[in-house]
């Protein structure tokens, strides 16, 4: 293969004309009419100076369109960075300066703010909107609708994604070719996808879930995709006799839960409903069972290393756990402090190796060093178990990151900001459950010596300054942080505290 990303994903469906996506509006967009889009975004590309090895960072809305921005590079040997579409601007030039995108691609509401940021980082603006408009798709329309493909070697980088780092500065991993192709090939087999599959894609292509799980295994597998742009209750219980799948969050499946269309005659056509991303309530997962009749496969994964561990498709589901470790994909439980592999239902940090795992972080070889062990295991940051039957739980992270509807917030990154508004003498954000989310961010404040901080303002100040999803869902005032002898703060306390101050949410 000269390019086995493109040529596994994309090359081999040339010339089908049968439907890719099916729209919200019932319009349909076949195989061949696809990528004849990504070849001329692929020209476009090129056309502006993109080779191989270059990085496009896009913070796209959802779209046919932006899926075919993620072909096209695939197909011209470009890195392909895939951002939040509710990152700042703050936030998003920290990612075009540290991966040194030569393009940022963006919709052309945000062109205005982030114009003068990109071009003084050397890079080059295009826009891309929701409904397909925007200077890029002009640029597209001029080009033909083939395209060299360029050849790429397995070890070659495809995509990074950005995750969150110990000091809150993000981390760019770095994905080849080999291990996004290796993870869809193995997750298309292990959970039975063929061409008879119409999977239902609510998800965000911004992240690992959406783009790399979700869209690789239909691509790998032949199917095809209900594509929303994002998850709208009305719509997924309408479309949901026409899927014989669905991939999602927990949310998804409590905001399903929550309404009285969700019944056994809705879903029993449907083959299968996978959750990830975030943890899965037992209750949700028991809950969703005695509503449809379907057990809930839940599986294990990260940026770094796409899907690690999943529950059998045939076997039982079990509630409260991830399941085993992927074929090729070894899993080993380890001592956090000897590296050393813990007994069977011993708590220990959870290692992983295989060609899944990803090459390293971006320009930052120590970090790399950290975590990523000489003999390819990769240090998770999680802590889970084994039980007796092989089973895998995660019983929580070693780090202190949350994990709120799918998405990773590192709390020293909202405690900056904090910390910065007036009357605050310092804070701690800390995840803590919520049936929606997962987990949801919690902000914990101690005012200076006779300060009354204007909480509503502190708020304000965050919603300017963070992503929306990581915005502290409750502020309260403390007069002092719990320490350890050594005056760490025991978050672990704090968590314990207030584990339950959203349960009626």
């Amino acid at each position: 293969m000269t390019n086995p990303l493109y040529d596994t994903l994309f090359g081999r469906h040339a010339g089908r004309t049968d439907p890719f996506l099916i729209l919200a509006d019932g319009a349909t967009i076949g195989y061949d009419a696809f990528l004849a889009q990504a070849a001329r975004l692929a020209n476009a590309l090129t056309g502006a100076g993109l080779g191989a090895g270059d990085r496009l960072a896009a913070q796209v809305e959802k779209s046919p369109e932006a899926l075919a921005l993620y072909a096209a590079c695939v197909q011209a040997g470009i890195v392909f960075l895939p951002l939040n579409t509710a990152y700042t601007t703050d936030e998003l030039t920290y990612f075009v300066e540290n991966s040194g995108a030569a393009m940022v691609v963006c919709d052309g509401a945000r062109a205005e703010a982030l114009g003068p940021v990109v071009r003084a980082l050397g890079a080059r603006l295009e826009t891309l909107d929701a409904d397909g408009t925007g200077s890029l798709a002009r640029r597209a329309a001029e080009c033909a609708d083939t395209a060299p493909v360029v050849p790429r070697d397995g070890g070659d980088l495809a995509a990074f994604l950005y995750t969150s780092g110990t000091t809150g500065r993000s981390k760019g991993a770095m994905l080849t070719q080999d291990n996004l192709l290796s993870n869809a090939r193995t997750l298309a087999q292990h959970w039975r996808f063929g061409d008879a599959d119409v999977l239902l894609h609510a998800l965000p292509i911004f992240h690992t879930h959406g783009l790399f799980v979700a869209t690789n295994i239909t691509l790998v597998a032949g199917g095809s995709m209900i594509f929303l742009p994002k998850f709208d209750l009305d719509r997924v219980i309408d479309l949901l006799p026409r899927a014989t799948a669905m991939m999602g969050v927990p949310t998804f499946y409590t905001r399903l839960l929550a309404d009285t269309r969700l019944a056994r005659d809705l879903v029993a056509h449907m083959r299968l409903f996978v959750s990830g991303s975030a943890p899965l309530l037992s209750e949700t997962h028991e809950t969703f069972e005695a509503r449809t009749g379907h057990r809930i496969l839940e599986r294990y994964g990260m940026t770094e290393t796409n899907m690690n561990t999943s529950n059998p498709y045939d076997g039982e589901r079990r509630a409260g756990t991830v399941g085993f470790p992927l074929p090729g994909v070894e899993v080993q439980v380890t001592d956090p402090e000897t590296g050393d592999p813990v007994q069977a239902g011993e708590v220990g940090q959870i290692e992983v190796r295989g060609p899944n795992v990803f090459k390293g972080y971006w320009r930052m070889p120590e970090k790399t060093a950290e975590e990523l062990r000489d003999n390819g295991f990769f240090i998770t940051g999680d802590l889970g178990r084994f039980d007796a039957d092989g089973y895998l739980h995660i019983v929580g992270r070693n780090k202190d990151l949350i994990i709120s509807g799918g998405y990773n917030i590192y709390p020293k990154e909202v405690e900056l900001v904090l910390d910065a508004q007036p009357g605050v003498m310092e804070s701690a954000v800390i995840g803590v459950p919520h049936a929606d989310f997962g987990e949801t961010v919690l902000g914990l404040i101690v005012p200076r010596p006779g300060a009354d901080p204007d909480l509503d303002a502190i708020a304000a100040a965050a919603g300017q300054a963070l992503a929306r999803f990581k915005h502290p869902r409750k502020l309260i005032l403390l007069d002092e942080l719990p320490r350890n002898t050594m005056g760490k703060v025991q978050k672990n306390v704090l968590r314990d505290r207030y584990r339950d101050i959203f349960a009626a949410a």
